[in-house]
């Protein structure tokens, strides 16, 4: 039985909580919070933008912490799930692996790239697993059309186009400090970047256009630029201008040698095969808001009793994505092709 203690009870972290509520061989023991209603499972001013709304928590049978030096005092949690503001998951986390801990972050895996390589060292001196919850791997629509990239069964993976858009984010004070998330070009953003390494690998450049506010890149179109091996044309749209009235989209066209597969939040998962037949693909867990982190808390339990990450889970991919964001970001602001070393 892995043994999980969750650090941060905000959105995530209950998120993360009721995921953990449907773990085979994993389970939720500990949490840590400096909110004491918090810790009595007073949840119910957490707020969110899906999902169900913060609630009252029956934590009988969990240890409850104030602080993070109590959890990795604590010899009976195995894996520690960092879901605190991105600003602290560094130091958070090199803390964690230094006290023997293997650790699952939420994403982006730090604010700055050499922030993220040095969890990635202090990981590989710990010999300590450092895994990061990028989640999109595992949402159905995402994880169906990765695994036929994988497969060839369409063919090679030839362009296509992701988006993800948003409004301007006002659930918490936190989330809409650039300071503390790096602002949209990298919160929300990193889900792209993380998926487009995952389907096309590294590019070699990118080139970038955008939106700024106050200095801050809170819109970006990014086209990838990869050598003969890699896609021929893959491109991004990703940011926080929607109005209210569309809170959140997401989705993407991509275009396989065999295969084009469209998919647009509110619309069915489709593929058009190059014999003329259209598929909508059966897929498990749709609809439901908590099923894709419960994936990836699995995965994560599994990645403990095997001894290693999967790639979705991987620190090294995760601090190439939070790279390239920052490429594209300062591609935004020089208006030239950057190369992503």
């Amino acid at each position: 039985m892995v043994r999980i203690g969750i650090v941060g009870i905000g959105f995530m972290g209950m998120i993360h909580y009721l995921a953990g509520q449907r773990l085979q061989n994993g389970r939720v023991t500990a949490i840590v919070s400096r909110d004491p209603k918090k810790r009595s499972g007073d949840w119910r001013g957490i707020r969110g933008n899906f999902g169900p709304p913060g609630q009252l928590v029956n934590v009988h049978g969990i240890k409850t912490y104030s602080q993070l030096t109590e959890l990795l005092a604590d010899a009976d949690i195995d894996l520690v799930d960092i879901c605190l503001p991105t600003h602290l998951h560094a130091e958070a986390s090199v803390e964690a692996l230094k006290a023997g801990k293997h650790v699952l972050v939420e994403k982006p895996i730090a604010l700055r790239p050499e922030d993220a390589e040095r969890m990635v060292t202090a990981a590989h001196q710990a010999g300590k697993l450092l895994m990061v919850a990028q989640v999109l791997p595992f949402v159905p629509e995402f994880q169906y059309t990765l695994q036929l990239v994988r497969s060839g069964a369409a063919g090679r993976l030839l362009g296509g186009h992701l988006e993800r858009i948003i409004s301007k984010p006002d659930w918490s004070a936190e989330i809409a400090d650039p300071s503390k998330t790096g602002g949209p070009a990298i919160d929300l953003h990193i889900h792209d970047t993380h998926y487009v390494i995952l389907l096309g690998g590294l590019p070699k450049a990118v080139y970038a256009r955008g939106v700024l506010e106050n200095g801050v890149v809170v819109h970006v179109t990014s086209q990838y630029i990869y050598d003969s091996e890699g896609p021929a044309c893959l491109s991004c749209s990703s940011g926080a201008l929607c109005q209210k009235g569309r809170e959140f989209t997401h989705g993407f066209e991509l275009y396989l040698e065999k295969a084009t597969v469209s998919y647009r939040l509110g619309s069915p998962l489709t593929v058009y095969w190059s014999d003329g037949r259209t598929e909508h693909p059966a897929l498990s867990g749709g609809g439901d808001p908590i099923a894709a982190f419960a994936a990836e808390l699995q995965a994560a339990v599994d990645a403990l009793r095997v001894g290693r990450e999967p790639q979705e889970l991987s620190g090294q991919l995760a601090r190439d994505a939070l790279l390239m964001c920052h490429r594209e970001i300062e591609s935004v602001l020089s208006n030239k092709v950057i190369e992503v070393p």
